[in-house]
């Protein structure tokens, strides 16, 4: 059996803006989750049971006469992981508040420091959603508040969750590899109240005050439901995972909920809203 995880793409994109900017936003649509940005472009990661051969056929941004966009890809194994992240992942600072970084990064000095190691796990801090919520936390109030970081990737929001000062957290992932790589960070980083579970949405069973969810739209949509159930009244729902264009869908489905609007955030065109119940 193979131990093939992942597809890696590797893009050179010229120009680089706003090449890389609408090449991320189509192959987030197409089903690649996970994004690095590089010197002469980007790297794109997919489940290898969500590849097909076709999964470049409708990035139109690849035949464009504007951009002069190429590209390799290869199979990435469980084993070699480290190594490919090594060679791409650099600390971030965001907010000159919250570093995130690698073990072998020097420590800079900032409020908040959270050591990972991301192996394939999605939310290194690097993508624009990962960023945004992390903003998030760091202008609202957690402390001793109970919190739900759904669709977990790294642990990192969660991490984040508890140096804020809440006092419980729950980390749901559905992905394997996600889980394993949560309990590692949460242990790295000496957190003592978070909870790692394995599972998608039907594994939520608390109810919280603050509930986290970097997500795909199609996933938001299909458990706006659940979320809002364990939502304690008067708790925060903070979404992201979709562009600018998929607000209305998304506010639309919020207010269905008695869900009110109330902040937007955006990095290019990704954004990640706020909602009050």
């Amino acid at each position: 059996m193979s131990n093939t995880i992942y597809i890696g793409y590797y893009f050179k994109v010229q120009p680089l803006q706003p090449g890389v900017e609408i090449l991320i936003a189509e192959l987030g649509y197409a089903g690649f989750e996970s994004f690095v940005e590089t010197e002469t472009g980007v790297t794109a990661y997919v489940q290898k049971e969500e590849w097909s051969a076709s999964i470049l056929d409708d990035i139109q941004i690849l035949n464009s006469d504007e951009f002069e966009i190429t590209y390799t890809f290869e199979d990435i194994v469980q084993t070699n992981w480290n190594a490919e992240w090594e060679k791409n992942f650099n600390p971030i600072i965001v907010d000159e508040l919250v570093s995130v970084r690698a073990p072998f990064h020097e420590k800079p000095n900032t409020k908040y420091d959270i050591i990972i190691e991301p192996k394939m796990s999605f939310g290194t801090g690097h993508h624009e959603t990962t960023h945004m919520m992390i903003q998030h936390i760091l202008k609202n109030n957690f402390k001793d508040k109970t919190v739900l970081d759904m669709g977990c990737g790294t642990g990192v929001l969660a991490i984040l969750s508890e140096l804020k000062g809440a006092k419980s957290i729950d980390a749901i992932d559905y992905d394997n590899w996600c889980y394993l790589n949560s309990i590692e960070n949460v242990e790295r980083n000496n957190c003592e109240h978070i909870t790692v579970i394995e599972g998608d949405a039907s594994a939520i069973k608390n109810k919280y005050d603050i509930i986290i969810v970097n997500i795909n739209r199609n996933i938001l949509m299909q458990d706006m439901a659940i979320y809002t159930m364990h939502l304690n009244k008067g708790g925060v729902l903070f979404l992201s995972g979709f562009y600018a264009e998929d607000i209305p869908m998304i506010q639309k489905e919020c207010e269905k909920h008695v869900l009110k609007f109330e902040e937007k955030l955006q990095r290019n065109n990704w954004v990640s809203l706020k909602f009050l119940n």
